[in-house]
């Protein structure tokens, strides 16, 4: 019964930019001759013949990542896009859905600062509604700030810079009330008991998921994200970006590290151990006035003058975020989990800055 309303209240063509919708898009070589392994004479892209492992264009689809990403995420591989990491895919989103100085996005600060970035660089109106004080949505707020050109609405659960994840309730209102967009990123998933959206994808037309390689994984250097949907909305964004976004030796490097299942758990077990260690002794610290619960990879924290604490520890070689120009963080540091051994290094440096 939910499937039949929603098939009557989504129209995704709605959304699509005209200038989008009627484009023809590029065809790569490699777009028009999949590979099938062979041994094959390749004399249509104007690459250098030279085999030195790296000659040849990457696969433009990312067949054989989606392939593994898609066993891991228990997801068809036509509902998986990615992109050179989460800001491309973000920003893909911007350029197949928003008319630039005519559609609107919602954001609910604090949260990622790129949002309001790529909205800017794409001329779109960012319409920002605070999350409450306990820093939850403002269900209300952000139902109100909706028009007729809203198209997306970006909420990241769990939230950065303040580590909590966004009530299941309070997404559900919007995801049944709007019928644009809601990207919900996923960026910091596998630091939290909750569950990911991607088992929502199939209930919620509108829904659209973002993760990253960037932290559990390990591979911020690499610059891959990934962003889950419907397949036709994956469709439209294959249909814009550009033909070969993941280079090859990215998508080698992720391919083997999703295999390395068991080590990734051990890691992002022992982050949430030390994060819990980490917040027990911030706790002592007396400039220290308050430590949000976090159920990312860092510590959003309250002292008594972040500007000061920030330089006495950067004096002292540690470097943190000073998240005091957000709203509703004034006076804040944001601790990033470190290694057993930093983070005891950080705590003693705390200690001493007494």
């Amino acid at each position: 019964m939910k499937n039949e309303k929603e098939i009557l209240i989504f129209d995704l063509n709605r959304l699509i930019r005209e200038n989008v919708r009627a484009m023809t898009p590029y065809s790569s070589a490699r777009d028009e001759y999949v590979s099938d392994g062979s041994e094959k004479i390749f004399m249509d892209a104007n690459e250098n013949p030279n085999e030195n492992g790296l000659n040849r264009y990457p696969d433009p689809q990312q067949r054989s990542l989606k392939s593994a990403l898609a066993g891991i995420k228990g997801i068809q591989q036509d509902h998986i896009l990615l992109g050179n990491g989460s800001d491309e895919v973000l920003d893909l989103l911007f350029r197949a859905f928003c008319e630039p100085s005519k559609d609107n996005v919602i954001t609910v600060p604090p949260t990622y600062g790129m949002y309001s970035v790529l909205a800017s660089l794409n001329n779109i109106e960012n319409r920002k509604v605070l999350l409450t004080p306990s820093f939850t949505l403002d269900v209300k707020g952000v139902l109100n700030s909706i028009d007729a050109n809203t198209k997306m609405i970006f909420l990241c659960s769990p939230n950065n810079p303040t580590g909590n994840c966004i009530p299941k309730d309070q997404i559900k209102e919007i995801l049944d009330h709007f019928h644009g967009l809601v990207v919900i990123d996923e960026a910091y998933i596998d630091f939290t008991t909750k569950g990911s959206w991607l088992g929502e994808l199939a209930n919620y037309k509108n829904l659209v998921v973002t993760q990253t390689f960037s932290k559990a994984y390990g591979m911020a250097a690499v610059r891959l994200g990934s962003c889950f949907a419907s397949s036709e909305i994956i469709n439209i964004l294959n249909k814009i970006k550009p033909p070969y976004n993941v280079n090859e030796l990215t998508q080698i490097k992720a391919k083997e590290r999703l295999l390395m299942k068991n080590e990734v758990e051990h890691e992002v077990a022992i982050i949430i151990e030390e994060r819990k260690k980490l917040e027990r002794a911030l706790r002592t610290i007396p400039f220290v006035q308050e430590v949000y619960p976090s159920e990312a990879n860092f510590l959003l924290t309250v002292v008594d003058d972040a500007g000061k604490r920030y330089r006495q520890l950067l004096d002292r070689g540690i470097i943190v975020r000073n998240r005091s120009g957000q709203p509703l963080c004034k006076n804040t540091l944001r601790f990033t989990v470190g290694t057993p051994a930093e983070n005891e290094s950080l705590i003693k440096l705390l200690k001493e800055v007494i």
